[in-house]
């Protein structure tokens, strides 16, 4: 293939089969879940949340797991996804470097979300359930899991954190256009929901919020689950079908990344681009994984390695993870994808174990990143991907410095165009960076004094 490609593409018949499982591969297990006595739990204890098949995939260290064929039906909509050569970046950078996107941008819900959501409903509904309910941030997810119930056939319902639920209109109208009802959180209709407006009248919300309302009304229905987009680990599998044909992509052309680059909120799209070239790194391959997060919600870069909640209302078990506190109220900046107060625990763990590191950026940088993305690669991207292509922008830079002809692999997790508000407040000079103080940091970890410490690597 001609070094001057633009597109690595790949047939239906050479998408991936089975999700790929890093939990075979750690050398260090990763800590179990914790009940409330702080003694691990078993399946029994998820089976009013989540269907019996997806806590057998959650608990699984089997490292191969065959998608369904049904599930890669719906895949095949869009998937393979293209891997980009991103050339008018590079020229603008005037870099050695080599630098490529996969766009996961070309799902109908316009992000990565879709690949796990399409798994859940298919499996609930296996499982016998009709209605899912969820909560959002952004509303990537509440989209994707809208869209995904829609073609499947069960119902949905979806908590979005209120400030996203005002800044982002357009989501809630796509939820609604495929069926699902969305509610602002916190909301009116839930003990957690009520709770909290009666203390916070004028809070912005959290998914830590949003997740209690949603697994509050789930439990309270035999034929109702809960599904979560991102932090657990059957989400973390689901995903990793980005970085399986990522390497078939970049294997066809005869390269392999020095980098890899994802941007992380709760961890699903920087696990399923990482996870694949992660397992290549603990076999011997060298290879530098890098998670970016906001400098407004620190979690991998400040927030401790604990055992914490999922939820505000401490409804879900203890995870071991890096964590800023269950009741961490962030602050209102537009990558509202990437506002949560916790990180998967599997990207948790492979932080601990040396296998990746973690940047933090401000949010003017990462805007001045998507504009220039913006006006040379064309596609607008989503601020929670303006995040990964920042920090790729500065390997780039970097690698001219160093004059190494690096290959930088970045996921491009979602497009912008329902997020445009976030690029007029960039373009009317009224954003502004904001890093979390310390001391508001230290005060929300108050809520995990308590709890067990997590195990250290």
């Amino acid at each position: 293939m001609s070094s001057e490609f633009t597109k690595i593409l790949l047939n239906e018949d050479e998408m991936p089969r089975q999700w790929y499982n890093i939990q075979a591969d750690l050398p260090v297990p990763l800590p179990p879940p914790l009940g409330p006595d702080g003694n691990p739990i078993g399946p029994d204890a998820l089976a009013k949340v989540f269907p019996m098949n997806l806590i057998e995939q959650e608990m699984s260290t089997e490292r191969w797991i065959d998608i369904p064929q049904e599930i890669q039906a719906i895949l095949k909509i869009w998937r393979p996804s293209p891997l980009y050569r991103a050339h008018r970046l590079e020229a603008a950078l005037k870099t050695p470097a080599k630098i490529f996107y996969k766009n996961e941008g070309v799902s109908p819900a316009g992000s990565h979300k879709p690949n796990t959501a399409v798994a859940q409903a298919w499996y609930n509904k296996e499982f016998g359930i009709k209605h899912l309910i969820t909560e959002t941030g952004a509303g990537q997810w509440g989209s994707a899991l809208a869209m995904s119930c829609k073609l499947v056939g069960i119902d949905c319902k979806v908590f979005m954190v209120r400030i996203s639920f005002d800044q982002k209109p357009f989501r809630k109208i796509m939820m609604k256009t495929w069926g699902a009802d969305c509610i602002a959180s916190p909301s009116t209709e839930t003990a957690v929901g009520r709770r909290i407006l009666a203390a916070m009248p004028d809070t912005p919300g959290s998914l830590a919020i949003a997740i209690s309302e949603a697994i509050e009304q789930a439990v309270e229905h035999d034929d109702t689950r809960y599904a979560l987009g991102s932090v657990l680990n059957h989400v973390m599998l689901h995903q990793t079908i980005i970085g399986l044909e990522a390497r078939k992509q970049l294997d066809k052309v005869g390269l392999y990344p020095d980098i890899v680059i994802g941007c992380a909120g709760g961890g699903s799209n920087f696990a399923g681009i990482s996870f694949p070239f992660i397992c290549d790194k603990i076999h011997g391959r060298e290879v530098q994984v890098i998670a970016t997060e906001p400098e407004a919600c620190p979690t991998l870069t400040r927030g401790p390695y604990v055992y914490d909640n999922g939820d505000e209302a401490q409804m879900t078990p203890l995870l071991a993870m890096h964590s800023l506190g269950h009741g961490f109220i962030p602050p209102a900046i537009h990558a509202g994808g990437l506002r949560y107060h916790g990180m998967a625990p599997l990207v948790s763990h492979v932080k601990q174990l040396g296998l990746i590191e973690a940047t933090s950026l401000g949010q003017t940088e990462c805007y001045e990143a998507a504009m220039l993305f913006a006006h040379t690669e064309g596609f607008i991207p989503a601020p929670e991907t303006a995040h990964a292509i920042a920090q790729t922008i500065r390997e780039a830079k970097k690698a001219t410095e160093e004059g190494k002809e690096k290959v930088i692999l970045m996921n491009w997790s979602g497009h912008g165009l329902m997020d445009l508000q976030g690029y007029d407040a960039f373009m009317s000079g009224k954003l502004s960076d904001y890093a979390l103080p310390e001391e508001l940091l230290q005060r929300s970890l108050l809520a995990v004094k308590d709890h067990p410490p997590a195990p250290q690597a």
